[in-house]
């Protein structure tokens, strides 16, 4: 090894000691935190996990895509209803399953197509809200979990004191289980929180939005507004 290796072998051995350290700080802090630390880590796991999937299933592009209103309609006109037109237009997207449902209903009345319509949404409005009650669960009882690490921990700390003294090491203990699972629940509850009451705001413009273009879709087809 020359001269000129040795600060770059130097600052590989640094990196490598602060990726071992903060393991070990990682890891330390769970095992301080004691064993109601457990359930807050499984439910963390549960909700990132969530809020992934539902990032990746609420997109808009994904449930109302541009244009498919318009499509619609002009296939409509062209080629009439077809039923593999249909099953295509179902599985599209959320918005698509509710336009099909309108046009399988195109020979019936108004009301008729209307009430389809709003059966398919129902059951669309309940896909998209999947996951989402899992995720508000975990942000409601996340803090209580946390607190039950406090009481816990705090039993630990009365339990360090006797007649004859107080066990330090039994104390720290009993104050870091308090402290680290107050705060991990926390943790877990903030963007637990953010995440459910941004998702029910986006679901919630979504069937706005999807009410409004079937009602269109109703209008055209019976000839009540252009497209």
């Amino acid at each position: 090894m020359t001269t000129r290796d040795l600060p770059l072998s130097a600052a590989q051995a640094k990196v490598s000691c602060l990726d071992h350290r903060e393991g070990e700080s990682v890891f330390s802090i769970i095992m301080a935190a004691g064993w109601p630390i457990w359930p807050l880590l499984f439910a963390s796991i549960i909700a990132v996990a969530l809020i992934i999937e539902r990032l990746g299933a609420l997109r808009r592009g994904k449930v109302l895509p541009n244009g498919l209103l318009q499509r619609v309609v002009s296939d409509y006109r062209q080629h009439g209803v077809n039923g593999s037109a249909l099953t295509a237009l179902e599985v599209h997207s959320p918005l698509g399953r509710v336009l099909a449902a309108g046009l399988r209903n195109v020979g019936s009345s108004r009301e008729i197509m209307r009430e389809a319509i709003e059966e398919t949404g129902g059951v669309v409005a309940h896909e998209l809200e999947r996951y989402l009650t899992t995720l508000g669960t975990i942000a409601s009882i996340s803090p209580l979990m946390g607190l039950f690490g406090t009481v816990v921990g705090m039993i630990e700390i009365f339990s360090s004191q006797a007649p004859t003294g107080g066990n330090p090491v039994q104390l720290a203990h009993g104050i870091s289980v308090a402290l680290y699972n107050t705060g991990f629940g926390l943790l877990i509850a903030i963007p637990s929180m953010i995440f459910w009451r941004h998702f029910r705001a986006l679901v919630n413009t979504f069937l706005i939005d999807m009410q409004q273009q079937a009602v269109r879709l109703v209008e055209v087809l019976h000839g009540d507004r252009q497209a």
